[in-house]
């Protein structure tokens, strides 16, 4: 059995990028709900908004449009590609 130096950091950097793509995917998914209208009756649009509402509290209602989609877009949208650039950015730096 041969060992390879850097296994265990390849796969924490892996799972740091699938946590980042996962958290960015539920943000995009709630916003392409909100546009689409999607019923906020439904189980799992529900947990969307709640899981998306929770990962951009910090981010949402950070810009002031006047059009309501605008202000989604924007403030669900810089959370999802603050966590990418983010968790990419230090996935790279653990592969090093």
């Amino acid at each position: 059995m041969s060992y390879r130096s850097g296994t265990g950091s390849s796969t924490a950097a892996r799972v740091i990028a699938v946590v980042a793509d996962v958290m960015a995917f539920i943000l995009v998914a709630w916003i392409l709900m909100y546009l689409l209208d999607a019923n906020r009756g439904n189980e799992l649009v529900r947990m969307v908004h709640e899981s998306a509402n929770w990962l951009a509290g910090w981010s949402y209602d950070l810009f002031t449009f006047d059009e309501a989609w605008a202000r989604v877009v924007a403030g669900y949208g810089l959370a999802a590609v603050v966590y990418l650039f983010i968790g990419h950015a230090l996935a790279g730096r653990i592969r090093r």
